[in-house]
Formats: structure tokens, sequence, C-alpha cells
């Protein structure tokens, strides 16, 4: 009896000692997969500041040919940056037609949504909150009024002020309210552990 309660025990240990290396390894590997996720957006944030410096000091105009080539390359590319201080929030958009514009990967340019160099238009950028890798927009509603963001778009910086914070229901639909004449910004992300959505709208300064 007493051999069998050692067999027992001994199974027991195995096993025990076996789960948890698996999970000591999936750990480790969710933990380097987000550090590599990390360095490559480190990476694409560099190479957009990179362009546009070169874009602001000398504007080169490529042959035909490398465009075409450019084109049939699979590669990310960040076409505007947006940073807002007081969350710590620095994030590069990609083309609005890229798939990756979407706020399972990204925070998202919203269909409809203005680009920042049009004038009297509507910048809506999209993103989760919560506590997944890709919620971006996690600490969105920590902003005030008075508080400030930046779009780098095209090597010029456009400087926003936030002017109004409301909440609608989550529908799958957001009214917007902006005065009108005026250029804005307008971030919208859900409130963690409700059924509302947030959306602040900021004015160019």
């Amino acid at each position: 009896m007493e051999a069998k309660k050692e067999k027992n025990k001994s199974w027991f240990i195995l096993i025990g000692s076996f789960i948890f290396l698996i999970g000591i390894g999936l750990i480790s590997y969710d933990y380097f997969y987000t550090k590599r996720l990390n360095q490559a957006d480190e990476e694409l944030l560099e190479e957009f500041y990179d362009n546009v410096e070169e874009e602001t000091i000398v504007p080169i105009e490529e042959p035909l040919e490398e465009k075409e080539e450019v084109k049939e390359q699979v590669k990310v590319n960040y076409i505007a940056v947006l940073k807002i201080p007081k969350i710590n929030l620095e994030r590069g958009l990609v083309d609005p037609n890229s798939y990756l514009n979407n706020v399972n990967y990204n925070i998202e340019w919203v269909d409809g949504s203005s680009m920042p160099d049009e004038v009297n238009g509507n910048v809506i950028i999209a993103g989760h909150s919560g506590n997944a890798r890709m919620s971006y927009f996690k600490k969105l509603d920590k902003l005030t009024i008075g508080d400030e963001a930046t779009i780098i778009y095209k090597g010029i910086t456009y400087n926003y002020k936030v002017v109004d914070i409301y909440d609608i229901n989550k529908t799958g639909k957001a009214e917007i309210i902006k005065e009108k004449n005026t250029t804005t910004l307008t971030l919208i992300t859900c409130r963690h552990g409700t059924n509302n959505q947030i959306v602040i709208i900021f004015k160019l300064m």
C-alpha cells in the first residue's frame, strides 16, 4: 500500500513539474514575442522619422522603375505618427487602404476620415482599449480638456488641443460633434468595462 502511495506521489510530482515547465515556456515565448514586436515598432518609427527628414531637406523623385519594384515588396510603412505626451503614446499609422489599417493590428483611420492636411477636415482615428498588446488607446480616458496631441504627416507637424470629451453608446456608429469651419482630430475608443465609447475632439492649434 505504501509503495502504491509513493508511486502515485511520484507521478503527481512528475506531472506537476511538466506543467510548470510548459507554463515557463509559454511565458518566455510571450515575453520574447512581444519584445520582438515592440522592437519592430520602434524600427518602423525610426524609419518614418528618417524619411520625414529626407523629404523635408531633399525631396527626390524616384525613377518609375524603382517605384514599381517598391510596390511589389510586402513591407509595412508608416505614413503618419500620432503622439500624445500625457499618456506616453507614440504610434505610427499606415495607409488608409492597407489591410493593417485595422484596430486589430494598429490604430485605424476610420472610414470617412479626413487626412491631416485637409482644411476644416476631421481626422478620425480609432483604437482598442483594455489590456491586450493592441490596446494602444487604453489610457485615452486619462485625457482632459486642454491636453495636446500631435500628428506628423508629410513632413509637417500638426498640433491639436482637446476641446470636448463625451461618451456614446457602442452601436457601431459614432456621432461626431464639431464646430463648423474648424480643423479637428477625433479619437474614439471603448470605455473599458462598459458598453460605451469615448469620443475626444481636438482642435488644430
